[in-house]
């Protein structure tokens, strides 16, 4: 949804004393922001039924394109053309047809559609928005999610962008559809309109055939459901037992039963060709290993355990490899390719792993790179927050804490080479896992629901706490940064903490004023904060207690402001309003704004300006003058 509020204009601006560059302090040997941000990303891969191919997504300068490359390992070519950059990578995945011959993808709210070899063609201009295009075992039918009259729809299209037949429609939001292996039905999540909080498997009769519906429990979530190579089961991920579970249902409806009991959150379910394996990622505080669940019983084993992320396995069409994604603090995000052997007990296991692509900069290969530890430490009520500590090797005595975006998100073992640059300045950096998070279960989930900005705010305090106590860092020399949700922790820390530990803040498209930004905000994001906050109408003591605004007189240290003009997310009138309310109470800060950003900056030019910004800033206020 565009607002239909005045838009902001282009601003640079300052209040008080500005932080100034800091020529005493040198940038780490070797280290510069043009070689943090020269990193090319890679995410969501995917194999071509075939085995031959895989389509990919690929960030070069900012701008995201579909790219091609042989499964064996080859130089990639690119599909797309023109496709704008953006932040939500996962949302994002090109989908190969069942007989590998076409691929289909989103550009700006736009399905395309593209022969091997070929330029792609838009097919579905029938809508302003469309999107998670999923192929019909036919290789011509395409079954899409359309917005229309404030819901998520699925429509029945076709690759020649042929006028489509509505699929399914209710008060609710159809999400993440797949087709059964005969094209008779669709499983998708469904979340209704009515209980934002609840998420159930539902199955669409192409055919015509009454909606059934596999029952699922108030306040709880069902996901990512997958059909079995043989269409009579149908796996999907549900936290009914308060971890991300794998469940089973029939493939003709009927009741779950829960497969897994691991205690951990699962994710990206893939069935074997023969349908004995599902392969899986294990979320174990943060690290994402790759595991394999018995479709029989249930028992997992790892056939890779790293403090990394293994994302998105696809499996090969004989089920004798694995193609995956993986990254960690030390390196980019890659494509590997892992071969699979059976063992004596009759389990597959790992054999070989070869990366396919190599991201990580020639240059960047002799630096050194900090491997964050696993840390926690208690916060006002005794709760334990869970965090990853990068400590520098020679620490300059200044910290920053690093609140999560979300708030139902968490910080992993990923890429962050900004993150590294710092540390190699010697900065400690914290990077928290607050209450109200995900990957700790449902029971830490739920730890702010109807209260944003309380709790989650005092983490960040006691977090400060923790690092003032850490040796090589000086306790008034702490600064919060943080992006989203974390730009807003950022600004609750500097208006609701008495003792004022921080010694400045960093936001990066945050907020101050949550009732506003839920007038201004995209439709999903509008719902996102109903579905934790409820409706303002209903809920408004809610809202105001959850806006720091109200407390801008409190702030007292100085803060980076940083927005982009083209969010949706978190409107640019919320970083607006707020420095309006700085401005006016006298406080010290310094303000920027970004034309053609979205919620995150990807332009190439813009995350230099950005990190300089920021780099300056905490230079100028977390280190001594000489």
């Amino acid at each position: 949804m565009k607002n239909d509020r005045p838009q902001v204009n282009v601003t640079d601006e300052r209040s008080g004393w500005p932080s100034l560059p800091r020529p005493d302090l040198k940038t780490p040997p070797g280290w510069s922001l043009g070689l943090v941000h020269s990193v090319n990303r890679i995410y969501n891969h995917s194999l071509s039924p075939d085995g031959k191919t895989i389509a990919f997504l690929w960030d070069r300068d900012g701008f995201t394109e579909v790219y091609c490359m042989p499964a064996a390992g080859g130089w990639p070519q690119r599909v797309s053309v023109g496709r704008p950059a953006f932040q939500f990578w996962w949302e994002e995945t090109p989908r190969w047809s069942p007989d590998s011959q076409y691929l289909a993808f989103t550009v700006d709210g736009v399905v395309q559609a593209a022969a091997r070899g070929a330029l792609a063609k838009a097919v579905s201009d029938f809508t302003p928005r469309a999107g998670s295009p999923m192929w019909m075992p036919d290789s011509f039918g395409l079954l899409m999610s359309v917005e229309r009259d404030e819901k998520t729809q699925i429509v029945l299209g076709d690759r020649q962008g042929g006028w489509p037949r509505l699929a399914a429609s209710g008060e609710g939001d159809y999400l993440d559809v797949r087709p059964s292996p005969d094209g008779k039905w669709a499983a998708a999540m469904f979340a209704p309109l009515a209980d934002l909080n609840r998420w159930e498997l539902r199955l669409i009769g192409l055919g015509g055939e009454p909606e059934r519906r596999i029952e699922g429990l108030p306040g709880t979530r069902d996901a990512s459901p997958r059909w079995s190579p043989d269409g009579s089961r149908i796996a999907f991920l549900s936290n009914r037992t308060g971890f991300y579970e794998v469940w089973t249902a029939d493939g003709a409806g009927g009741p779950a039963a829960q497969l897994t009991q691991v205690g951990k959150d699962l994710s990206d379910l893939a069935w074997s060709p023969d349908g004995r394996w599902l392969a899986v990622t294990v979320n174990d505080n943060g690290a994402f290993h790759l595991g394999l669940v018995d479709a029989a019983d249930g028992e997992l084993h790892l056939l890779r355990e790293r403090l990394g992320c293994h994302l998105h396995p696809q499996w090969g069409p004989k089920g004798d490899f694995l193609t995956f994604e993986y990254t960690d603090p030390l390196t980019p995000p890659d494509i590997y390719r892992m071969t699979l052997r059976t063992g004596t007990d009759g389990r597959l296991e790992a054999g070989t792993v070869r990366a396919l692509t190599v991201s990580l900069p020639e240059a960047m290969e002799g630096l050194k790179r900090v491997m964050p530890e696993a840390v926690s430490y208690p916060s006002f009520d005794g709760l334990r927050i869970p965090a990853l500590l990068f400590r520098p090797e020679k620490p300059n005595g200044a910290a920053i804490l690093h609140p999560h975006g979300g708030p139902r998100d968490q910080y992993v073992y990923d890429w962050d080479p900004f993150v590294q640059y710092l540390v190699a300045k010697g900065y400690t950096y914290l990077s928290i896992n607050y209450r109200g998070g995900s990957g700790y279960g449902r029971e830490f989930e739920l730890l702010n629901q109807d209260s944003w900005g309380i709790g989650d705010t005092q983490d960040c305090l006691y977090g400060a706490r923790y690092l003032s106590g850490l040796a090589g860092v000086d306790a008034e020399r702490i600064g919060i940064m943080g992006g989203s949700y974390g730009g807003y922790m950022t600004i609750c820390s500097l208006s609701r903490d008495p003792e004022h530990r921080f010694a400045c803040g960093v936001s990066l498209y945050g907020d101050a004023d949550i009732f506003s930004s839920w007038a201004l905000c995209e439709r999903g994001t509008r719902l996102y904060t109903e579905m934790q906050l409820g409706h303002p109408a209903l809920n408004r003591g809610v809202y105001r207690d959850g806006s720091p605004i109200l407390q801008v007189n409190q702030v007292q240290k100085p803060v980076l402001i940083l927005h982009g003009l083209e969010d949706e997310v978190v409107p640019p009138q919320a970083s607006q309003e707020w420095v309006e309310a700085l401005r006016a109470a006298g406080k010290t800060f310094e303000y920027k704004t970004y034309a053609g950003e979205s919620h995150g900056f990807l332009k190439w030019e813009v995350r230099m300006d950005v990190g300089q910004r920021i780099e300056r800033f905490l230079d100028w206020w977390l280190m001594p003058k000489p």
